[in-house]
């Protein structure tokens, strides 16, 4: 059995310049653990596969499309392949957040 504490994890490099943590990648899919601090944001990309996010702690303001919503913890959000999305902590408190890509990219994000 492999356990990987999210908190904990060592972070990956990104583009966006925020916490970012790899849980688990395989061939098949790829799991991240988000933090934005207060004021922080991801920059707005494209995902060359489906993406769900699952927030765990805190509110955010999340953009897929041209939709844009704020969400709290224990809420799933859908956004499908190669549709432009993004992530603002407007808030006071953490955020953190959940990434599930599946199947696992085999092309590269693309920052817009």
């Amino acid at each position: 059995m492999k356990t990987v504490n999210a908190k904990t994890a060592p972070q990956i490099k990104n583009p966006h310049q925020v916490k970012v943590s790899q849980l688990y990648d395989t061939e098949h899919a790829a799991v991240m653990h988000i933090t934005l601090e207060p004021g922080e944001s991801l920059k707005l990309h494209i995902t060359p596969v489906d993406v769900f996010f699952y927030v765990l702690e805190g509110t955010g303001i999340v953009e897929i499309g041209d939709e844009k919503e704020e969400v709290g913890p224990d809420t799933l959000i859908d956004s499908p392949a190669r549709i432009r999305h993004c992530w603002y902590n407007e808030s006071s408190e953490v955020l953190r957040i959940l990434v599930s890509k599946i199947p696992r990219p085999t092309e590269k994000t693309q920052l817009l």
